[in-house]
């Protein structure tokens, strides 16, 4: 199976068109690199050249973590996700003989915070911009799914990896022994290896009877404390500090604050096990040693 791929300049775009090899189609936006070239945002797209490929993982969408929410960057944020899957779930049900399958980037963000309870693909939404946000995103599919393309939305927790996301940003202040809990340190993370994110989606691909939500996360939350201990421990570094809720809203606004960092979610990969899938790094510690390099 060919797939075409959109968001793959990103950290699991990159991964998967790696892992894809030759049989990955690269959207991309900027002329000058190799690839299909797409407007988006214009609904330009050469919907002839995806004739043949068999599936479509959308990734695209910016980062929601790389600034404050203003007005303008919250419907920049809006726009990336939800006005993208919108067009590509237009282009995709007006072809016949083109993509089947469509897999696209979620968040379990659709959850909110929900304290201590355990969340699998049968949780409802919760409330907050971050789950309106998700909620919006995956109904812009629709269109997709009507014209029967099996629709996959992954619903990612915290992708681990070295050189990029939200340990690419903990290491350093961990490796000056600054590093310690976010706030009381007692809510849920569901974090996952970028090899396993890579891998559930290549699941999903081959997996038919897999549609809808999917959650890919490791099979083991773990609290935010005791994964800031982990984080130092593999470091050998202390974990003496812990950053106040109180500075978090005032560096990056309450809502951006409680939403991203301080809300809690045990979110459960019940559809990914039930189909079959053998996580790579089941816990946090085994996706936390992969993405340091540290083996074991």
């Amino acid at each position: 199976m060919r797939v075409a791929v959109s968001g793959a300049s990103g950290l699991i775009g990159s991964a998967l068109v790696h892992a894809l090899g030759e049989r990955a189609l690269v959207l991309v936006r900027d002329r000058t690199r190799s690839g299909l070239w797409w407007d988006p945002y214009a609904g330009r797209l050469d919907a002839d050249a995806l004739r043949g490929i068999g599936a479509f993982v959308h990734l695209s969408g910016e980062n929601v973590a790389s600034g404050r929410w203003t007005e303008a960057r919250m419907q920049r944020l809006v726009r990336s996700r939800v006005e993208t899957t919108a067009f590509v779930a237009r282009t995709l049900a007006s072809i016949r003989d083109g993509p089947r399958v469509l897999i696209v980037a979620s968040a379990i963000g659709y959850y909110g915070d929900r304290g201590e309870e355990e969340l699998d693909e049968a949780s409802g939404p919760g409330q907050g911009i971050l789950a309106e946000l998700c909620a919006r995103w995956e109904a812009a599919a629709d269109p997709a799914r009507e014209a029967g393309v099996r629709v996959v939305h992954a619903r990612f927790g915290i992708v681990l990896a070295r050189h990029g996301g939200a340990l690419a940003r903990m290491v350093p202040v961990f490796r000056a022994g600054l590093g310690g809990r976010i706030g009381s340190g007692r809510q849920w993370m569901s974090v996952v290896s970028l090899a396993d994110a890579v891998g559930a989606i290549r699941h999903a691909l081959a997996e038919p009877a897999l549609d809808g939500p999917l959650n890919v996360v490791c099979p083991e939350p773990v609290r935010n404390g005791e994964f800031t201990r982990m984080l130092a421990g593999l470091l050998r570094r202390p974990a003496l500090f812990a950053v106040p809720a109180f500075a978090l809203r005032m560096a990056l606004g309450a809502e951006a604050a409680q939403q991203m960092l301080l809300s809690s979610q045990r979110v459960l990969p019940r559809r990914l096990q039930h189909s079959g899938y053998a996580f790579q790094h089941p816990t946090a510690l085994d996706a936390l040693r992969a993405a340091l390099d540290l083996g074991g």
